[in-house]
């Protein structure tokens, strides 16, 4: 049972990074085609757009905020949905495999934090110290996939467990530092809500209709109680059952948890369904948040960040010169990025070793993680959210926006440049079994 899960879990990460990769490309054409809008006599025109008012009952929004706070959420009820099934399953379910990432992950976000507070500490820019912490998944994997064979699959692993540590701790910021006044009374409904969709989780409900219909309601909540809307996306996400287990369907027998030891590492690679036990099977099919993900992670990475990207990542630079990159504020963003994300991940790397409380991914040298520390300061997505947040309606986004621009080209280019160079095609012979 143990290694029919072990390749279960293989290739949902397989599929992961190919949509996340693929939707990288598509973010790319987001982005330059928001450039062009913000650069085109239609760049008015366009900003009427985002400014349709769409409101609904018990909402005043326009087409702008239901992207960022509507689509957006989705986003969030994925990744919400992700982080838990990597707590449980995947690459932090133990404090073995979790460790490093967890580490890496806190240091590339504190030191970029700390960066931009230094640079920006009692100016109207402070408020933008959550802007450099992020990293953006479909970004950085898109530029790994571009290194191909080059590239250790440790690595990839790491990165995607680094931003999902990454995406959690960008979500607690945003529920902490960036919520409005607070409305106990609609922060009461949405409790009850959620308790409601704990106490199914607990009794075994796994319709996923339940959850999505309730996590509706405590997004309407969350969207009148001065707390982010999209943080409803995340608790919802972390309340959808991981794994369903039919009682009747388990196997009493205890040889039958025992499966045939693979003749060969390769043998394992080849392992066919039949030899993976039904009980197992049907927990595969039955769990709900499997299903989510995998209904709604192609519609987030090729539609809902691109749709964000094109409605957000929009500069007109006919205002922007070089003088601009002199402010701080641009300024604290580019070096936290560029240099804040791979000095925190290297340095919080090298300490969780030293202190034998992790350690690097098989195969996995710490001139590729050094590599890898530039490709995680790609912010993007998640800085130019979070940039939205802490400078909403004010000139200094546009300058945010430059800076988030800057960096994670700089951060793409520099970490490509280094993986290319320290990487060689052989290791693509890496044996997965090993890793199992």
């Amino acid at each position: 049972m143990r290694w029919g899960i072990r390749k279960r879990l293989r290739a949902s990460f397989t599929e992961f990074f190919e949509l996340e990769s693929a939707g990288g490309v598509v973010l790319i054409l987001a982005t330059a085609i928001a450039l062009f809008l913000a650069n085109s006599p239609w760049a008015e025109n366009f900003q009427q757009l985002l400014q349709t008012d769409l409101s609904l009952p018990g909402t005043h929004l326009n087409l702008l905020h239901w992207i960022n706070d509507g689509l957006m959420a989705i986003f969030f009820l994925v990744a919400g949905a992700e982080i838990k099934r990597e707590l449980i399953q995947g690459e932090l379910s133990t404090l073995q495999k979790a460790a490093m990432p967890i580490a890496a992950a806190i240091g590339g976000m504190a030191v970029p934090a700390l960066i931009y507070f230094l640079f920006n500490r009692g100016t109207p820019f402070e408020r933008g110290w959550g802007i450099p912490m992020a990293t953006d998944i479909a970004f950085s994997l898109g530029v790994l996939a571009l290194l191909g064979s080059r590239i250790p699959i440790g690595l990839k692993v790491f990165l995607t467990a680094l931003a999902i540590v990454d995406d959690l701790g960008a979500i607690l910021v945003i529920a902490v530092f960036y919520s409005s006044s607070l409305s106990w009374a609609w922060l009461g409904v949405a409790g009850i809500l959620l308790g409601g969709m704990a106490v199914a989780n607990r009794i075994g409900v796994k319709a996923l209709s339940v959850y999505l219909l309730t996590g509706a309601g405590v997004w309407l909540c969350f969207l009148n109680s001065g707390v982010h809307p999209t943080v409803a996306g995340v608790l919802v996400g972390l309340l959808i059952p991981v794994a369903f287990e039919n009682p009747k369907s388990k196997i009493q027998n205890p040889q039958s948890k025992m499966e045939p030891a693979p003749a060969t590492p390769h043998s394992a690679l080849e392992t066919p369904q039949s030899t993976i036990p039904k009980s197992q099977s049907t927990i595969s099919e039955e769990s709900p948040i499997d299903r989510l993900i995998h209904f709604l992670h192609p519609w987030v990475a090729f539609g809902i960040v691109p749709i964000f990207a094109l409605a957000n990542a929009g500069v007109a630079f006919s205002g922007i010169g070089l003088s601009s990159m002199q402010q701080s504020l641009p300024l604290g963003i580019v070096i936290g990025l560029f240099l804040g994300k791979p000095i925190g991940i290297m340095g919080f790397s090298w300490l969780a070793s030293k202190l034998r409380i992790g350690q690097l991914p098989d195969s996995v040298t710490w001139n590729q993680l050094a590599g890898m520390g530039f490709l995680a300061g790609i912010g993007f997505t998640m800085s130019l959210f979070i940039g939205e947040l802490a400078f909403s309606g004010s000139e200094s986004l546009l300058l945010a926006k430059f800076g988030i621009l800057i960096g994670s080209l700089v951060s793409a280019i520099i970490g490509f440049i280094c993986l290319r160079s320290c990487t060689n095609e052989r290791q693509q012979l890496e044996p997965m079994a090993e890793s199992n």
